[in-house]
């Protein structure tokens, strides 16, 4: 499990033990911009769940790198003799409007997010599939982690909502081309109270009563997702919104016009318009409303 210091990964990889899995705790141990590292948090939460009786070991590798993604799928195989999971939720944030972001900026969030979440998968998909051509019997769950930034769009965040929009995407791609091996790969989209998001409008912990964005909440999906019930779950994308469980249904087409058998003229486009939006209510091409 990558990013599982601290958050929701924390919270994911505590459930996952709870369920009796054994868990490699991955965590470079950075600050929220990526900067530094860190071995306490994973080390931590390792010290929690072999504290409760459970399984656990850490890794501080940097997942971003194809050298440390496959340390990370080497040492879970090496230390319990099989790789069943993968839970990619290693992330940063460096937010910037379009205009003032800074090639570091948009450089160091896809790196940490969209080749985070692709390397430790294609080093466990390389596994599998090698696993399945020798004729063992092969059984493997990827739960990447997206975000509404990516699905729906906001500002200040093109770094990160092009890398989110890519694991969704990456996310249907490897369901595609694994589930012949036995392997299914969905996606979640968590809207939790982490250190990533108090600073964007989740606040702080109310002081008593039920915290619909604990990071906790999450959990119960993603160890869901790894087990044998939901082996029949494939290139899914599931908003978690405290108790909330929403599927997604992907783009879908809200209108068209067909110009026959002539080219488009300038001309011709400005009279289609309407008939184009028409769904819209006004006929007009306003913004892509949320969750279009």
């Amino acid at each position: 499990m990558t990013g599982a210091g601290r958050g929701i990964g924390r919270e994911e990889a505590l459930r996952l033990a709870r369920e009796g899995a054994a868990v490699v705790v991955n965590d470079l141990g950075g600050d929220f911009h990526g900067e530094g590292a860190d071995q306490r948090p994973a080390q931590l939460v390792v010290d929690e769940i072999v504290a409760a009786g459970g399984r656990a070991s850490a890794n501080y590798d940097d997942v971003s790198s194809w050298t440390g993604a496959q340390a990370l799928i080497d040492q879970a195989v090496a230390e319990h003799g099989d790789l069943h999971v993968l839970v990619n939720n290693a992330g940063i944030l460096r937010d910037a409007m379009s205009f003032t972001m800074t090639e570091a900026a948009w450089d160091a969030v896809i790196n940490v997010h969209l080749k985070g979440h692709f390397a430790p998968s294609h080093f466990a998909a390389a596994y599998w599939r090698s696993r399945s051509k020798a004729g063992r019997p092969t059984s493997g769950r990827i739960i990447n982690t997206t975000s509404d930034s990516g699905l729906f769009g906001n500002p200040g965040q093109a770094n990160y909502a092009a890398a989110k929009a890519g694991i969704a995407s990456m996310t249907l791609v490897l369901a595609r081309e694994l589930s012949r091996y036995g392997v299914t790969v969905n996606a979640i989209t968590p809207r939790a109270r982490t250190r990533l998001t108090e600073g964007i409008g989740f606040g702080e912990a109310p002081a008593e009563g039920f915290d619909r964005l604990a990071p906790e909440h999450v959990a119960p999906v993603v160890a869901w997702l790894a087990t044998d019930g939901a082996a029949d779950v494939n290139g899914q994308i599931f908003i978690i919104n405290a108790t909330e469980i929403m599927v997604l249904g992907g783009y879908h087409v809200e209108g068209a016009v067909d110009g026959g058998e002539r080219p488009w003229t300038l001309a011709g486009l400005a009279e289609a318009k309407g008939a184009l939006f028409a769904k819209r209510g006004s006929g007009t091409p306003e913004l892509a409303p949320p969750g279009w």
